[in-house]
């Protein structure tokens, strides 16, 4: 079993490291960038559990969810393929994006790959903003 003590100081190497208004900035940008994506990923989650959404993009999630009686039923309502990848859409392009950031990067320069990230996230925006159907 691990226990931990206290940190002694002792001869460890001291960092001339300071908080500077860029590391201030940069820790901002990063922290904003994860709450972007953690609020995407609450709305798709949150939008798949209502009636209107269900009816016109999964009709069969939502027959399922209406029994013939109009009560819900609980036991399994959300079962359906396609819903479950609309729903895991976000962390599969995370995943894809994260395997072409390193090279992106090193080829483009930040500024640049930064610029196209936030101009595709402008056109996924506007095309989910504009979606009528799931289905291509």
């Amino acid at each position: 079993m691990a226990v931990g003590g206290g940190i002694a100081a002792g001869n460890g190497k001291q960092y001339e490291g300071r908080v500077t208004p860029f590391v201030v900035v940069a820790c901002l940008v990063a922290a904003t960038g994860g709450l972007i994506f953690g609020y995407d990923i609450g709305i798709s989650g949150g939008v798949t559990s209502m009636d209107e959404f269900l009816e016109k993009f999964f009709p069969a999630v939502y027959a399922k969810q209406k029994n013939a009686t109009g009560h819900e039923s609980q036991y399994c309502k959300f079962e359906n393929h396609m819903l479950t990848l609309f729903t895991s859409s976000l962390y599969l392009a995370a995943l894809v994006a994260s395997f072409f950031a390193s090279a992106t990067t090193r080829k483009f320069g930040r500024k640049i790959s930064m610029t196209i990230g936030g101009v595709v996230f402008l056109i996924g925006a506007i095309l989910n903003g504009a979606a009528v159907n799931v289905r291509c």
